[in-house]
């Protein structure tokens, strides 16, 4: 099994959906908290559209929210870019706060189940998607760590 990451921010909607195809993304795993975007920019990742388009390319979508970092979680790091005059946008890395408090509330997650449950699906290139640009500004970049050192798959940030 090879693991991806993806984010939206940064890409229009055919290079969001190109990236899925030219990688042969057959299983999507969406672990955002909330399955909207704000605006008509990024709508098409509002979870109805996403997923009636994946069903479309064949992808097998699925609903990770305890992967979700928590709504306290996030507050700490909006805090922390606030302190330090970014805004989410624009942020490049996560804060040590952040990454505490997430890996933290992960500490119990069960990723074997979670590779089974891939597994059963016959899943071979999985992608773990939230929406910030660049994969170490997002939480899904420390999921794919821990699936790489737990099991060794292959990561790749698109």
């Amino acid at each position: 099994m090879d693991i991806f990451t993806i984010g939206v921010y940064g890409s229009t909607e055919q290079q969001f959906f190109e990236k899925l195809s030219k990688n042969k993304i057959d299983t999507f795993c969406d672990i955002r908290q909330r399955r909207g975007v704000r605006g008509s920019q990024y709508a098409f990742v509002n979870s109805k559209r996403l997923q009636d388009k994946l069903a479309k390319m064949g992808i097998s979508y699925s609903y990770l929210k305890d992967l979700s970092p928590t709504k306290e979680i996030r507050e700490k790091q909006k805090e922390a870019d606030k302190r330090n005059g970014i805004q989410k946008k624009d942020r490049t890395r996560l804060g040590d706060v952040f990454i505490n408090g997430y890996k933290e509330h992960i500490a119990d997650y069960d990723f074997g189940t979670l590779v089974e449950m891939l597994n059963s699906m016959g899943a071979d290139k999985v992608v773990f998607f939230c929406v910030e640009e660049s994969p170490y500004a997002c939480h899904r970049s420390i999921v794919a760590e821990r699936l790489h050192k737990l099991f060794g798959f292959r990561i790749t940030h698109l």
